[in-house]
């Protein structure tokens, strides 16, 4: 007991020394201040570039709303949910895998859309070549066309009806306030149509292992312990990470 105390206590006495040590050095040498001045503009182009700059935060403040509502990213990362869940290995793999693979095939899906924005609208903006505003419909027009492609005639006509916007001739004139609640939803379906799909081995794996247990009177015994590790065998035997993953890249070729 007293080693113990004595322990504490030249631990604290060296916890002490060191802040004392810290904080003759703060003094000494202390933290150099930083100043935000707010005033007005000399030339057009500092105002320019003061609204470009809090444009660029408005941006990112709405970068995760736009990474999971107009791209691969919902389909991906609830198939993934499925994955797991229909597996019933609780947290493995964690959550921080899953939406890292999820961002990961989010990015290689979504490249050549990326790619085309790049092209044909930031870097002629960023080399004076196009107008903020122009250079703003270029970038929005490959977004457009990636939803289109993938939206439902049906959830788009719910959106457009509400509005009582005229049917669009082509994907130019089809407004992007209807057009992305339009994607996510048929994002939703097609991401619960897989899942579905998912689920249904491995349902037939507990139906069976819970049906075996009952004949042999074994009805105490959670089902859940003997049909986990068959799950997991089944999975591992036919690659499943594989099947899972390519289903997704194909489900947006088609």
């Amino acid at each position: 007991m007293m080693t113990r105390n004595k322990r504490f206590v030249f631990a604290a006495l060296v916890l002490t020394l060191f802040l004392l040590g810290t904080g003759q050095a703060l003094a000494a040498d202390p933290i150099p201040g930083i100043n935000i001045d707010i005033g007005s503009a000399n030339s057009p182009s500092g105002a320019s570039n003061t609204i470009t700059i809090l444009m660029f935060i408005t941006v990112l403040s709405i970068a995760p709303a736009i990474l999971v509502l107009m791209t691969s990213f919902t389909r991906i990362v609830i198939v993934l949910g499925f994955v797991r869940t229909s597996l019933g290995t609780q947290q493995m793999p964690p959550n921080q895998v899953l939406i890292g693979l999820a961002l990961f095939l989010t990015f290689f899906i979504m490249a050549p859309t990326f790619g085309e924005i790049n092209q044909t609208a930031l870097q002629p903006y960023l080399n004076g070549q196009m107008t903020q505003t122009a250079a703003l419909e270029k970038a929005a027009l490959p977004m457009k066309k990636f939803m289109f492609q993938h939206t439902r005639q049906k959830d788009l006509k719910l959106f457009l009806d509400y509005t009582k916007a005229a049917p669009p001739s082509g994907v130019e004139d089809t407004p992007i306030t209807a057009l992305i609640p339009a994607y996510a939803i048929s994002e939703l379906k097609t991401a619960f149509q897989m899942g579905f799909m998912i689920f249904i081995p491995f349902l037939i794996i507990d139906m069976v292992v819970a049906s075996t247990l009952m004949a042999m009177g074994m009805m105490m015994l959670p089902p859940v312990m003997i049909s986990l590790p068959f799950k997991i065998l089944l999975f591992i035997l036919v690659d499943g990470w594989y099947l899972v993953v390519r289903s997704l890249l194909l489900s947006y070729n088609s």
